[in-house]
C-alpha cells in the first residue's frame, strides 16, 4: 500500500499587531481596548482578540496584577490582517496609540 503524501500547507503572508494596555487605560471616558477592537472590526480587519493577562509591565516599570476587584489587569490586543490594512488601521487610530507600547510583526495566515 502506497503511503499518501502530505499536502503542503499554503498559506499567506500577514501582519500582527499587538497592543499592550492595562484594564484601566480609558480615551474619552472609554476603554481604550474595547475603543481598539471595535475599530478594528469596524474598519473590516480579519480578525481581533483582547488577551487578559496575570502580571506585567511596560516602559514605566510598574508591574500590574490580576487579581480580585482589580482594574489595573495587563491586557494585551491582538489583531491580524493584510500588511497594508494593518498600516491603515495604524495610521487611523494614531491618536489613541500615544504612549501606548505597539509592535507589529510579520506572521503566516494558514487557514485550514
Amino acid at each position: 500500500m502506497a503511503a499518501a503524501s502530505a499536502a503542503p500547507i499554503a498559506g499567506h503572508p500577514a501582519k500582527r499587531l499587538c497592543i499592550m494596555l492595562t484594564v484601566r487605560d480609558h480615551f474619552h471616558h472609554r476603554s481604550l481596548m474595547v475603543k481598539l477592537l471595535t475599530g478594528a472590526r469596524r474598519a473590516g480587519l480579519a480578525g481581533g482578540t483582547i488577551i487578559e493577562a496575570l502580571a506585567g509591565y511596560g516602559t514605566s516599570g510598574r508591574i500590574h496584577h490580576t487579581h480580585a476587584f482589580s482594574d489595573d489587569a495587563p491586557v494585551t490586543i491582538v489583531i491580524i490582517d493584510r500588511p497594508e490594512r494593518i498600516e491603515s488601521f495604524i495610521d487611523s487610530v494614531e491618536n489613541l496609540l500615544a504612549g501606548v507600547a505597539f509592535m507589529i510583526s510579520d506572521v503566516e495566515v494558514i487557514d485550514f
